[in-house]
C-alpha cells in the first residue's frame, strides 16, 4: 500500500459530514418554510427512515464487502447517487406531494451516505495500520477535522448564499462539486480489504467493550442530535435573533474543528478516555447556562457556542478513534461494524426529531411566528436541559468502561 493521502481522507470526510448532521438542521425547516409541511409529519418520515435502516444497514455492510474488489467503482456510483439526492432535496421543486418527495430524496441520500460511511471507515482501519503505532489517532485527526469543516460549511452555506436568491439550490450544487473533488482526491486510496469475518455484526457485538462503546456512542450522540434539531428554532424564536443562525452555527463548528487536533494531542499524552471525560464535563458546564438565556442574549449564546463547540471536537475525534482501535484488535475484518456506528449516529438524530418536533407542535409552537411564553419555555428546556441530562448518562457509561486505550501509549 502506498503512503496514504491524508488530505483526501479529510475532504471525503467533509463531503460525508455535509450530507449528515446539516440535513437535520436545514431540511425540516426548509420544507416547513417552503412547502408548509408540518413538523410532526416530517419527524415521522425521518424516524421511519431510521427504522428502515435497521434492515438496510446490515445489507449495505454486506454490499460493501461484496464489492470490496471493485471498491473504487462502488464508491463512485454511491457518491453520484448522494449528489443527485441532495440536488433533488433542495434544488428541485417537488414533482409530487412535498412530504413524499422529502421521503424519496432522503432515501437516496441516507442510503448512499450509509454505504459510503461503511466503506470509508472500514478503509480507515486498514489505512491506519500503515501510519505507525498512533495511526488511528493520526488518521482520526485528519478525518474528523475534515468532517467538522464540512459540517461548518454545510451549516452556514445557505446563509452565505442568500445573495443567489436560491441559497439551498446553490448549496446543493456546491455539494455536488465537493463530491467530485472528494472522488478525485481519493483516487488510488480505495484498496480491497480482507473478506469480512463470518458473523458480520455478531463478531463485533460479541465483544463486551465494543458493545459498550456503541452504547456510549448512542447516548453521547443524543445531546448533539437534540441541540442540532432545535438550533434554528431556538435562535430565531427563543433568542429572538433571526439572521444570526448562520454565524452562530459557523462559530460552533469552527470551534469544534479548531479544537480537534488539540484533543488528539491531549489524548496521546493523557489517554483517550480521560481526555474525553474532561471534555464531556466541560460541555455540561458550558451548555447548561443556556437555560438562563432569553431574548437579546445573543452575545452570551455566542460564547457558549464557542466553548461547547470546542468540547464537541473531542466527541467527534476521540470516540471514533477509540472504536476504530478496538475494531482493529477484535474484529479487523468486520468492515460492516461501521454500519453499526453509522446507524447509531443517524438513529439519535431521527429519534430527536420524532420526539422533539411533535412536542413543539402540541404546544402550538410556530416556526418564525409569534409564540406564547409556554411554548418558548418548552423550546428552551428541550434545547438545553435534555442534552445535559443525556450527557451525564454518557459520562457515567464511559467512566465505568475499562479501555486498553486508558494507556496513552496504546494510541
Amino acid at each position: 500500500m502506498s503512503h496514504p493521502r491524508l488530505s483526501g481522507y479529510a475532504v471525503f470526510a467533509a463531503m460525508l459530514a455535509s450530507a449528515g448532521l446539516p440535513i437535520y438542521i436545514h431540511a425540516p425547516k426548509f420544507f416547513v418554510d417552503e412547502y408548509g409541511v408540518g413538523l410532526t409529519a416530517l419527524a415521522a418520515v425521518l424516524f421511519g427512515l431510521r427504522l428502515f435502516d435497521v434492515i438496510q444497514d446490515p445489507a449495505l455492510g454486506w454490499l460493501a464487502q461484496t464489492t470490496r474488489k471493485r471498491r473504487a467503482l462502488a464508491i463512485t456510483i454511491a457518491t453520484v447517487i448522494l449528489a443527485l439526492s441532495m440536488i433533488g432535496l433542495f434544488a428541485i421543486t417537488p414533482p409530487i406531494a412535498p412530504l413524499w418527495w422529502f421521503a424519496l430524496t432522503l432515501i437516496g441520500l441516507f442510503s448512499s451516505f450509509s454505504f459510503l460511511t461503511i466503506c470509508f471507515y472500514a478503509q480507515g482501519v486498514h489505512t491506519a495500520g500503515s501510519l505507525g503505532d498512533k495511526g488511528h489517532l493520526r488518521l482520526a485527526a485528519w478525518r474528523e477535522t475534515g468532517a467538522l469543516l464540512g459540517v461548518c460549511l454545510a451549516s452556514v452555506a445557505p446563509t452565505i448564499l442568500l445573495f443567489t436568491g436560491a441559497p439551498f439550490a446553490a448549496f446543493a450544487t456546491g455539494f455536488a462539486g465537493l463530491c467530485l473533488v472528494a472522488l478525485l482526491l481519493m483516487q488510488g486510496e480505495w484498496h480491497p480489504t480482507p473478506p469480512q469475518a463470518q458473523g458480520g455484526f455478531r463478531s463485533v457485538l460479541a465483544d463486551p467493550i465494543a458493545r459498550r462503546l456503541l452504547l456510549i456512542a448512542l447516548v453521547n450522540a443524543a445531546p448533539v442530535a437534540v441541540s442540532s434539531t432545535l438550533f434554528l428554532f431556538f435562535v430565531e424564536s427563543a433568542l429572538d435573533a433571526p439572521g444570526w443562525e448562520g454565524p452562530l452555527l459557523l462559530l460552533f463548528f469552527l470551534a469544534a474543528a479548531a479544537s480537534a487536533p488539540l484533543w488528539s494531542r491531549l489524548a496521546q499524552r493523557f489517554g483517550a478516555r480521560r481526555t474525553l471525560l474532561a471534555a464531556m464535563v466541560a460541555a455540561i458546564l458550558s451548555f447548561s447556562t443556556v437555560l438562563t438565556l432569553g431574548p437579546g442574549d445573543t452575545a452570551l449564546f455566542a460564547l457558549i457556542c464557542l466553548i461547547s463547540g470546542a468540547t464537541l471536537g473531542a466527541d467527534l475525534t476521540l470516540l471514533p478513534a477509540i472504536f476504530a482501535r478496538r475494531m482493529a484488535r477484535v474484529a479487523p475484518e468486520a468492515g460492516a461494524a461501521f454500519g453499526l456506528w453509522s446507524f447509531v449516529s443517524k438513529f439519535t438524530l431521527a429519534f430527536a426529531a420524532v420526539t422533539l418536533l411533535p412536542a413543539l407542535d402540541r404546544v402550538g409552537f410556530v416556526a418564525g411566528g409569534s409564540n406564547d411564553p409556554a411554548a418558548l419555555s418548552l423550546l428552551t428546556l428541550l434545547y438545553a436541559l435534555v442534552p445535559c441530562v443525556l450527557k451525564l448518562a454518557a459520562i457515567a457509561l464511559l467512566a465505568a468502561t475499562p479501555l486498553p486505550e486508558d494507556n496513552p501509549r496504546s494510541l
